[in-house]
């Protein structure tokens, strides 16, 4: 995706990564984002018609959680939220990798405002990730 056809504006995220050639494996094959400039301590990617980095930073602060819905949920994470096929081939393509979740996917608020689909799982660099679908977009804001 080159553009977003969208009102909604493009973030732009910045990540630290400790290994570039790790990232490029893992956000440009096993996510499949297209990657666009790059230099010897970042590269771009097309995430979903956003604009994210890694960044080389070779040092890591250390990872809290907080429980939610009876799991430990990392922070800080970032991630997207996708259709629910878009969701779902996702997984498949992480699982197909070998990835370990943190959360494996699974349903959440089923029949409930907000019902969603959601996993969580690390980078190569250990930066966390959450990918969702929700079965009714207009309920992202939900309570």
């Amino acid at each position: 995706m080159s553009t977003l056809d969208s009102s909604i504006p493009r973030f732009h995220l910045a990540m630290p990564v400790d290994d570039l050639d790790a990232a490029r494996v893992f956000y440009g094959e096993v996510i499949g984002c297209a990657q666009g400039r790059s230099a010897d301590t970042w590269i771009d990617w097309n995430l979903h018609g956003h604009q994210f980095v890694t960044h080389l930073a070779p040092r890591r602060a250390e990872r809290v959680h907080n429980p939610v819905d009876g799991h430990d949920v990392p922070v800080p994470h970032f991630g997207l939220i996708l259709t629910i096929p878009e969701f779902h081939r996702l997984a498949e393509r992480f699982r197909a990798a070998g990835t370990t979740f943190v959360i494996e996917p699974y349903l959440r608020f089923e029949g409930l405002p907000g019902e969603q689909w959601t996993m969580f799982l690390l980078d190569p660099a250990g930066n966390a990730l959450e990918f969702k679908a929700f079965a009714d977009d207009a309920q992202v804001f939900a309570v």
